[in-house]
């Protein structure tokens, strides 16, 4: 992890003193109170005062005892790039998912490369029924030992996904037992985002169709941040799959808001 080193900000201005801390913020991502008044040799009690303006501007988010950069995702990141990105924390998160899978489950899954390994990985369930957008796994349909309904659309070639009115109409009458998010961002005052909003649509009303938990399946490089469409408040996540980079502070965070952290490994 990147350092940054600040000899005093004990003689500065607020103003300057708020960029130095997004220096120190930029480097390290996330950091605790004490850790941020070490770095600027300033008391914890201006730390936090100044976190509070940070997090008014929109810049930071507040985390128990520290604060998180705010990392705003402006554009849908191609499937292929994506699919290159945190492969092996994605195959671990996959198959940790796919074993909550119990026999008789419907399923919703929406689209993404994290979501595309929990499909990969379920094996052996029986009376299995999977509803997703996720067109990547046509590829491999043959080798699925559970019922995969690809939902119908409109295709959008950068996701891999379809979407769209008929893909709403299809949702509206099916019910999961269980549902895996993938999202492009997690954070406790934004909630869980995705990047465009016809995708936003479809995953909300999975969400709304499921009877049982919520599961979003993230790597940790989405934690704090945040995309154009909110697709869930974190009152509507039951369960977080993630893999060990996940800070542990970012873990208290979720577990203080009643979602169960697990930790793929």
């Amino acid at each position: 992890m990147e350092t940054v080193q600040i000899s005093s900000a004990t003689s500065l201005i607020p103003a300057q003193r708020h960029q130095l801390l997004l220096k120190v913020l930029a480097a390290q991502r996330i950091a605790s109170c004490a850790a941020l008044a070490e770095a600027l040799n300033v008391s914890e009690s201006t730390v936090r005062r100044d976190l509070e303006i940070l997090e008014k501007q929109g810049l930071i988010e507040r985390t128990r005892g520290g604060a998180i950069l705010n990392e705003r995702i402006r554009y849908e990141a191609e499937f292929v790039q994506r699919a290159q990105r945190m492969i092996e924390e994605k195959r671990l998160i996959g198959r940790t998912a796919a074993a909550l899978v119990e026999p008789g489950d419907v399923i919703f899954a929406n689209s993404g490369t994290t979501t595309e390994q929990v499909l990969r990985h379920i094996r052996g369930v029986p009376n299995v029924t999977v509803f997703t957008n996720n067109t990547a796994l046509l590829n491999d349909a043959y080798d699925c030992d559970y019922e995969l309904v690809l939902l119908g659309g409109s295709y959008l070639p950068l996701s891999k996904a379809v979407v769209g009115p008929l893909t709403s109409t299809n949702l509206a009458h099916v019910y999961a037992t269980k549902t895996f998010i993938g999202i492009e961002g997690i954070s406790l005052r934004y909630g869980c985002t995705v990047s465009t909003f016809p995708e936003a649509e479809i995953i909300r009303l999975m969400i709304e169709h499921t009877q049982g938990p919520v599961i979003i399946v993230s790597d940790h490089t989405k934690w704090g941040a945040v995309s154009n469409h909110l697709i869930a408040r974190l009152e509507q996540v039951d369960k977080v799959i993630t893999d060990r980079g996940l800070d542990a502070n970012a873990r208290m965070a979720l577990i203080s808001r009643s979602i169960e952290v697990i930790v793929a490994t």
